[in-house]
């Protein structure tokens, strides 16, 4: 009978703990200027920057490979991108509480024609989930970004 009544205490201390609170503007402000942060850097082909909005054990999941798992790894895989110029992330929501969010979006760019390939357009959306640091950033750990363009049959 005791370890019944202590099991459910604690699960009623635990019940009674407050939510954490909900994410202010200047949170979403702040969870914005990474997203915008992310525009440039991708635009300007600055991928060492890019890599910092990441936190430390960031994960990023592209389509069609494998999860890059760490900002060393991360940094590597977006210096295979040249500079997009046209590149756009937009938000569509955004919501969390306590040190925990996300961000829901779409984006679109054009890779520019090389050589004999032509320039492809590519639109999709992603899906980010951020940690709140102890400086205040808001850095992307989770990262899922999926195309809306259909793969090219052979």
């Amino acid at each position: 009978m005791r370890p019944t009544f202590l099991a459910l205490l604690a699960f009623a201390a635990l019940a009674c703990r407050p939510a954490p609170p909900p994410l202010t503007e200047a949170d979403m402000t702040a969870i914005r200027a990474v997203g915008d942060s992310f525009t440039v850097f991708f635009q300007t082909n600055r991928d060492s920057a890019m890599a910092e909005l990441y936190t430390e054990n960031a994960v990023v999941m592209p389509p069609n490979q494998g999860p890059v798992e760490g900002r060393a790894a991360i940094r590597a895989f977006f210096e295979g991108y040249p500079a997009l110029p046209d590149f756009a992330g937009t938000p569509v929501e955004i919501d969390g509480r306590g040190d925990l969010a996300y961000v829901r979006g779409t984006y679109q760019f054009t890779i520019p024609a090389m050589g004999r390939t032509p320039a492809v357009t590519d639109r999709g959306k992603f899906l980010e989930i951020r940690r709140r640091q102890a400086d205040g950033r808001w850095l992307v750990h989770i990262d899922i970004f999926n195309s809306d363009v259909p793969l090219p049959t052979r």
